[in-house]
């Protein structure tokens, strides 16, 4: 059976994390409140939409539809600030290492990821070439932890669903992956993705022998 493999962008491939908090914390500061990097682990897996209303909620701020739009904009030109000069530094350890033995093997491979800038953080760091496909919040209405992203992907790959691995960090992607009967490989802290199939701490901890069992499983 035809296996695919999708991934997870942020806090998988590369930490664009820290630019996000970074985009939030200076907007938090903007509308008179402080955001830590505590809170900004609500974050992880969410919707732009969803995070801006998380952060009013912590700073205990209303906005009018106007206002609202007006702050998810100016976020996003901040965070892109931050990535413009991103580049193969950026790319957390071994995960080409990861990416070149499933293509070379010609195994499938997609981006499943809420972010809507992932393409361009993808050519910047010179991983784009290894994606079949790519699945970003440009293309799907619902967020993680609702699967939409990964069985969009799995359908553009061309794989049924439950041949699909997912890699992510995030509680709502485990959740999302396990939803949609995908095998989940939580990247990060076991405890906090106690939900994963599999967990590892990042790709240092991942053999090509694990990968090639998880292809011909």
């Amino acid at each position: 059976m035809k296996k695919g493999f999708i991934f997870d962008l942020d806090g998988v491939i590369v930490d664009t994390a820290k630019y996000h908090y970074l985009a939030w914390k200076k907007l938090a500061n903007d509308l008179g409140f402080e955001f830590t990097k505590e809170q900004n682990e609500l974050f992880k897996g969410v919707s732009r939409k969803r995070c801006l209303e998380i952060l009013l909620e912590i700073g205990n701020r209303e906005a009018t539809q106007e206002e609202f739009d007006t702050w998810m904009v100016e976020k996003n030109i901040d965070y892109l600030k931050h990535i413009e000069h991103m580049d193969a530094s950026e790319i957390l350890p071994d995960v080409p290492k990861v990416l070149h033995y499933l293509k070379e093997n010609n195994i499938p491979i997609a981006l499943g990821s809420a972010s809507k800038n992932a393409r361009p953080i993808l050519e910047k760091v010179g991983l784009l070439s290894y994606f079949n496909v790519i699945v970003d919040g440009n293309n799907v209405t619902k967020a993680k932890p609702d699967p939409e992203v990964f069985l969009l992907a799995a359908k553009q790959l061309g794989v049924f669903a439950e041949n699909c691995v997912v890699f992510e960090d995030a509680v709502a992607g485990i959740e999302a992956a396990n939803t949609a009967k995908m095998i989940s490989i939580g990247i990060g802290d076991a405890s906090v993705l106690d939900k994963a199939k599999h967990n590892f701490n990042d790709f240092t901890e991942i053999s090509t022998d694990f990968i090639s069992q998880l292809i011909h499983k």
